[in-house]
């Protein structure tokens, strides 16, 4: 069971959401050659400030 976890800013819209995990589900499935029910996908979802890029906060950025 290939598992996908996908790391960034969150997604407010779940219909954006949902179409993430269809399209990578279908792109696994088929680069694996597995049906889409074997494919797991995780969404983690990270608030700008809690990641820092050289020495500053993404939020701080902005």
């Amino acid at each position: 069971m290939p598992y996908i976890a996908i790391e960034g800013p969150c997604i407010s819209d779940i219909d954006k959401k949902r179409e993430l995990v269809r399209d990578m589900t279908r792109a696994a499935a088929h680069c694996y050659g597995l049906p889409e029910e074997t494919i797991i996908v995780i969404i983690h979802e990270t608030q700008p400030e809690n990641v820092g890029v050289g020495g500053t906060l993404i939020k701080d950025r902005r």
